[in-house]
């Protein structure tokens, strides 16, 4: 059935915005698949079965292709199917080269020439299965966002004065509507358009230790920044945070790429809750946060690309467990502030070598009516790539 799925995009115009290509597809399918409101987009003369998407869709999706193996079908999708849709999907299922997909502009693209924003610089970010407070890790003056999938109001509460908010509602369509918040009528075929003001949150590790809710238990901002230099991330990659604290190496890992990944393991409850409260705040809900302690709440995570331990050094078999958990060729970064966490490292150096560094950091502070240095504690880092 492979080479007859054919994917076709549809906007909110329907039949009539639709170029030959895709409705002679469509005139000719056997079964034609999609959500009801798209099925009625298309005219009476288009003779194929209509089978509406079940709920849940995505555990039901491969027996419905299935079923209708060796017949003619198409599967009608919101916009570019490659675009946050079906099509992506399908592909994983049947491969790239399963399907024909008959693109249409995205909602995106739409909005973007309705508001004359070129599309290279825009920041696009969905909101389907992402809380709105993702919009953290993004919003800086002079940047343009459009947001897919969330609701004008959830958007709103998040931007909070920091920019302005257009609602670009059933875009191409006869009803199509461009309007700010309080003028949106509640459709949810909308676009939300945020020209952002300030503050200004910098985009480099480091950030500054104030953004961080912390009862003292926080890599400050010098040393997080050479860690993360240290940690090294790049897309895609998996990292644990081994006694997290307030959860700044975890939430700085994935600022690093939209899809770093990272889980925050800590074993105080009020921390946990202040890594929930640190992650959202800074535009990265998705940190996962593990209540418990190395090494046993390692047991069952996903296993990492990279492990940073911050606290529980000299806990028995917390370093065998995360080296342990990495492939071959994974790293480990370590950091230890006391001697005898720094002896911890230096044994482990002794036996599979790797780098090891010392930190030391002053800030100017005031003494008396001068200004003098103040000595932070050195921090001692191993970082090694596992054998």
């Amino acid at each position: 059935m492979t080479d007859l799925l054919t994917v076709v995009g549809i906007g909110a115009g329907g039949w009539a915005d639709l170029p030959g290509t895709h409705t002679a597809a469509l005139t000719s399918a056997e079964v034609i698949l999609g959500s009801r409101r798209q099925l009625d987009l298309l005219p009476a003369s288009v003779p194929g079965s209509r089978i509406a998407w079940p709920s849940p869709l995505l555990p039901a999706l491969p027996g419905l292709l299935e079923e209708h193996r060796g017949r003619r079908v198409c599967v009608l999708a919101s916009g570019d199917p490659m675009f946050h849709g079906i099509g992506a999907t399908l592909a994983r299922l049947v491969g790239p080269s399963g399907m024909r997909v008959l693109t249409h502009p995205s909602s995106v693209s739409l909005a973007a020439a309705r508001l004359g924003w070129p599309l290279h610089g825009v920041e696009v970010v969905s909101l389907v299965s992402t809380p709105a407070s993702a919009l953290n890790a993004v919003i800086n003056p002079g940047r343009r966002i459009l947001v897919i999938g969330g609701s004008p109001p959830s958007v709103a509460a998040v931007v909070d004065g920091r920019g302005r908010i257009s609602v670009l509602s059933q875009l191409g369509g006869p009803d199509e509507q461009v309007t700010d918040l309080e003028g949106w009528s509640g459709d949810p075929l909308t676009v939300i358009a945020v020209e952002c003001g300030g503050p200004r949150t910098p985009a480099t590790p480091g950030l500054p230790d104030d953004l961080y809710e912390s009862d003292g238990q926080l890599t400050k901002r010098e040393v997080r920044a050479v860690t993360l230099a240290v940690l090294g991330p790049a897309p895609g990659e998996l990292l644990w945070d081994v006694g997290a604290g307030s959860g700044s190496i975890g939430i700085e890992w994935m600022r690093a790429a939209r899809d770093c990944r990272a889980v925050a393991i800590e074993s105080d409850a009020a921390r946990v809750a202040t890594i929930i409260a640190n992650a959202a705040r800074l535009g990265v809900p998705g940190l996962r946060v593990v209540h418990g302690r190395a090494p046993a709440a390692l047991d069952g995570l996903p296993r990492p690309d990279v492990v940073f331990i911050g606290g529980g050094l000299t806990g028995d078999g917390v370093v065998e467990a995360c080296l342990d958990g990495l492939p071959q060729g994974g790293r480990l970064v370590a950091n230890a502030v006391t001697l005898e966490s720094e002896a911890v490292l230096t044994g482990w150096h002794g036996k599979l070598g790797g780098d090891l560094t010392r930190v030391a950091v002053q800030r100017a502070k005031p003494v008396g009516g001068f200004t003098g240095w103040q000595t932070m504690m050195p921090v001692t880092t191993w970082a090694v790539v596992k054998p």
